[in-house]
């Protein structure tokens, strides 16, 4: 595992003056909003890196690309986060070795330890996605997952993937907020955290409160999310993007509609409430309930339901040139 020796420290307590700054500032809100995020950002999305969370990603991966001749040499994720996409790609044989890449410190850090764990040969670098610290024709994929809509210009991170991929590269994209899926997601998570830290103000309740300290850290983290969440997508939206960078073979790919509806509530309880609440038990329901969703969505919601109004929009291209994975 191998960082780079001039990129910055993690600084994952932000104080109320810097908190101020970035409201001004996206990229300091970046990685203020995620430094603050990066060492219970798994628990908080209920990542792993076995089984479950390798079908996941894997099937991510499938359903915005198809068949495609694996694996992949060298891949690349951008806005890594704790490395969730890409170590269950490369577990899942997506890629042989990776490198991964985010604004936040304290994310990369994460994503190299997680790495290390896993026996996975990774290395990392603090880097901004718009200009990505790699030589051009590097990578045989680059990937990402709930990233684009962080990035204030899409389309030119979008060329810079393209710049850093070698010919007949593939771009894969997963996990971004459609327009409309977004409108409801966001509304169900704000009256959920507000039930829940109400209810639980109640003295039978009490058990169930995390300390106050800690939901005062949580609200003045969430007061960044309004400056770190950029955008929305449209599907058609985005294909155009990523053509207009240069891609080729551009398709975008939506998903979750009832698994969203169900998920964002479940999420914003379990951010709520004391860690020691969620028993295995109840993770484990919360699982094959997203999973009956997903099959839903899958199988019956796909077929007569616009995908504009999934939740989740994916999108690949590939870079003109050589023979296309």
């Amino acid at each position: 595992m191998t960082v780079h020796p001039d990129d910055p420290a993690p600084n994952p307590h932000a104080t109320q003056a810097q908190v101020e700054a970035a409201l001004k500032d996206t990229k300091l809100a970046q990685v203020l909003y995620h430094d603050w995020e990066a060492e219970t950002y798994d628990d908080k999305w209920s990542i792993s890196y076995d089984e479950r969370c390798i079908a996941y990603a894997r099937g991510r991966f499938d359903l915005a690309v198809g068949p495609a001749p694996l694996p992949y040499e060298r891949a690349l994720e951008l806005g890594c986060g704790t490395g969730f996409f890409l170590l269950n790609l490369m577990q899942g044989g997506i890629a042989e070795s990776g490198s991964v890449t985010d604004l936040s410190p304290g994310m990369v850090k994460v994503a190299l330890r997680n790495a290390e764990h896993l026996g996975l040969d990774v290395d990392g670098r603090v880097a901004d996605a718009e200009t990505i610290p790699y030589d051009d024709d590097t990578f045989d994929l680059v990937c990402g997952h709930a990233v684009l809509h962080h990035i204030p210009d899409v389309e030119l991170a979008l060329k810079e993937c393209l710049r850093v991929l070698k010919p007949g590269g593939r771009f894969v994209f997963a996990g971004e907020p459609t327009t409309i899926g977004n409108i409801y997601a966001r509304r169900l998570g704000q009256a959920t955290w507000k039930v829940t830290t109400e209810v639980t103000k109640l003295p039978f309740l009490s058990g169930w409160r995390r300390p106050q300290t800690e939901l005062d850290e949580s609200s003045r983290a969430a007061a960044l999310e309004a400056v770190v969440d950029l955008h929305t997508f449209d599907p058609d939206d985005l294909e155009k993007m990523a053509k207009s960078a240069g891609a080729v073979d551009v398709k975008a790919t939506t998903e979750e509609l009832a698994a969203a509806l169900w998920g964002w509530p479940v999420r914003t309880f379990e951010a709520a409430v004391p860690e020691e609440k969620l028993t295995v038990g109840y993770r484990m329901a919360q699982y094959r309930a997203w999973l009956g969703l997903s099959w839903l969505d899958e199988n019956v919601l796909r077929k007569v339901v616009p995908r504009e109004f999934f939740y989740n929009a994916m999108i690949t291209g590939v870079k003109p040139g050589a023979a296309q994975k």
